[in-house]
């Protein structure tokens, strides 16, 4: 038996689209490690001469020079944290991350008191990656008093401490983006900090409240304005989306990502012309751009040009070979063209790309039952029940799964759940079920025909 049209409603929505969702620039790139000019420090009075003629060097950024007296003042001096210190700067500044790391943890254990050093040890962690360790000398660093800018040099410390804790601990992560944002309260970064993190995690009013803090901060920041836009179309707030995507746009008219971004969102709001002409410039600006391609083939599809359509997202998925939307957006389209079995392989790739990609559970529903894989449909449907609720389509479509598969009790039940539900809105599928519930249970059939 085959499964009727009914479910094709599934993915009718979706075909031959891919998801609209803005993605900010990227806000959390490691920190530059700069580093507190040592003279700020007050000078311990066994201070060499050594130590203060390499600092001159450093001034000039002579390091081989600065190196050199170094490590003869730190065979004289073992113990003078300023020593150690220095020769981190020199290190990091060539290049020498694992021997910077070395010299701060010497210039913390000689003197464990000074902001600079657990500040920069904590920052050369964080970008080795030791996020446990980078948190120990970060904390460190948040309750000492720093030589100079005081309250900009906490803001800092207090900001990437909440970038190496937000992973392992959010809360934690959120607590000290709230710190820096108090410290330096004219700075974006620490609510942009927040906002991804937010967004993150699903609180997309508390998200959009950050975003639009540091869009207050700095009207011209495009991280804001696009993270932002991206919390408004999670919200199906087009209009308001489409308003900060143009201004994205005009502050930076070589942005293709804000271009396609925004077409996909005019796409998402019928305004396909328009849509369509940021596309066409998009392509100008980067005839290879994947995404302005898969957003052009979803104007595609909706405009029921299904060659058209499947060349970009083949196009798109030649450089975005990892991108679940563009297989989903393949996947579907294909699915509508009645190529099931290449279908198929697209929304199994989409799902393993992205297994909370909720819609093609539905999509790959069809196109299995559809190549008679009635098992992998069962699962696929499933899997979908996990994510949105069962709608008529899907019972019926359960349904002629196990029908096919001869199990006659859970078919039975399917049917019935989809009559009990369905309620007059697809006929022909009603007259299904019911001539099958009484081919499954004649010698009930009467309390399957439609009463007179």
């Amino acid at each position: 038996m085959q499964a009727s049209n009914i479910i094709i409603f599934l993915a009718a929505a979706n075909l031959g689209t891919a998801a609209i969702a803005v993605c900010a620039q990227s806000q959390q790139s490691k920190p530059t490690v700069r580093h507190h000019r040592v003279e700020d420090v007050a000078p311990e009075q066994n201070t060499s001469h050594d130590i203060d003629q390499a600092e001159t060097a450093m001034q000039r950024n002579d390091f081989a020079a600065a190196e050199a007296l170094l490590q003869k003042a730190a065979v004289a001096s073992p113990n003078d944290y300023r020593v150690w210190f220095d020769l981190g700067y020199v290190y990091n500044a060539t290049q020498r991350t694992t021997d910077a790391t070395e010299a701060y943890r010497k210039a913390v254990a000689a003197k464990p008191d000074i902001f600079e050093s657990n500040l920069n040890l904590g920052l050369l962690l964080a970008k080795q990656g030791d996020a446990a360790e980078a948190a120990k000398y970060l904390k460190a660093a948040t309750q000492l008093k720093p030589t100079a800018h005081p309250q900009e040099s906490l803001a800092r410390a207090w900001q990437a401490l909440g970038r190496v804790e937000e992973s392992s601990d959010p809360q934690q992560g959120l607590l000290a983006y709230a710190e820096a944002a108090k410290l330096n309260p004219k700075n974006p970064d620490p609510h942009l900090a927040a906002a991804t993190l937010l967004q993150t995690r699903g609180d997309l009013d508390a998200a959009a409240h950050e975003y639009q803090t540091a869009v207050e901060l700095d009207p011209a920041s495009r991280d804001a304005l696009s993270g932002l836009a991206s919390v408004y179309v999670a919200q199906k707030k087009l209009p308001d989306a489409e308003v900060l995507l143009r201004k994205v746009s005009a502050l930076d008219p070589q942005n293709n990502t804000a271009r396609v971004q925004l077409a996909r969102v005019l796409a998402a709001e019928g305004k396909n012309d328009e849509a369509a002409s940021h596309l066409a410039t998009a392509r100008q600006v980067n005839p290879g751009d994947p995404e302005a391609a898969l957003a052009l083939g979803t104007l595609y599809a909706k405009a029921g040009k299904d060659a058209e359509a499947e060349q970009q997202f083949r196009l798109a998925l030649q450089q975005l070979p990892q991108n679940a939307a563009a297989h989903f957006a393949l996947g579907s389209l294909l699915m509508h063209e009645k190529k099931y079995r290449e279908a198929q392989q697209e929304l199994l790739t989409a799902i393993k790309l992205k297994p909370d990609l909720a819609e093609a559970y539905g999509n790959l529903a069809v196109v299995a039952a559809a190549n008679k894989d009635y098992r992998t449909a069962l699962q696929a449907l499933n899997n979908r029940a996990k994510y949105l609720p069962e709608i008529p389509a899907t019972y019926f479509l359960r349904a002629t799964n196990y029908d096919n598969l001869k199990a006659v009790p859970q078919a039975m039940e399917y049917y019935q759940r989809f009559l009990a539900v369905d309620d007059g809105k697809s006929p022909d599928q009603e007259w299904q079920a019911r001539h099958r519930l009484i081919a499954l249970d004649p010698q009930h059939a009467d309390q399957y025909r439609v009463k007179k």
